[in-house]
């Protein structure tokens, strides 16, 4: 057993995944899941069903190691999150999102601040707003904003074109400039 599997690329641990080593695929579990996880919780804004997504996604790459072909496919990051975006898309389907989640309170009383009160109520506003997009308006500004992955490999997760993502990420922009213009003025 190779100790210095933090050296290796994914596509080299994924071919040692498909040999059934649980070491390498541990070091893809460790290396990945707090990343897959932001993007999950970014989607769903739920901890909880974000974790069950992440685990559930990784129990498939487990499952399926033999049918990924590090030749023919994309490379692993972006076929995973492909995995992990359509687990999300699959409970946002059967699950209606609830306004806000016990995780985003409107006012931390624990705080005495004002300031950092108000700085918290416009965050929990804007997550809100984000959780209100279209779905792939919101998929297209959580990748490219939040989790900083390049508008074209973005543009292959989401699978539509360089210049249909950025119009998808225009009109998120200028849906949430409206949304927030509306809540200032009360």
């Amino acid at each position: 057993m190779d100790n210095n599997l933090s050296q290796v690329d994914d596509e080299f641990l994924i071919r040692l995944i498909q040999e059934g080593r649980h070491d390498a695929f541990a070091e893809i579990v460790n290396r990945h899941s707090k990343r897959f996880y932001s993007i999950a919780y970014r989607f769903i804004f739920n901890k909880d069903d974000a974790e069950d997504i992440v685990q559930e996604a990784f129990m498939k790459l487990w499952e399926k190691r033999l049918n990924w072909n590090p030749n023919k496919e994309a490379k692993f990051t972006t076929w995973f999150y492909k995995v992990v975006l359509n687990l999300c898309i699959d409970h946002n389907r059967k699950k209606k999102p609830e306004p806000l989640s016990e995780e985003m309170p409107l006012i931390d009383k624990q705080q005495g601040h004002e300031a950092l009160i108000q700085e918290r109520q416009k965050q929990v506003m804007l997550e809100r707003f984000i959780q209100e997009l279209p779905e792939r308006q919101r998929l297209a500004l959580n990748l490219c904003f939040y989790e900083g992955i390049s508008n074209q490999e973005a543009s292959e997760m989401i699978g539509v074109n360089l210049k249909a993502l950025q119009s998808l990420i225009m009109r998120a922009k200028m849906t949430l400039k409206e949304k927030i213009n509306q809540y200032l003025k009360g």
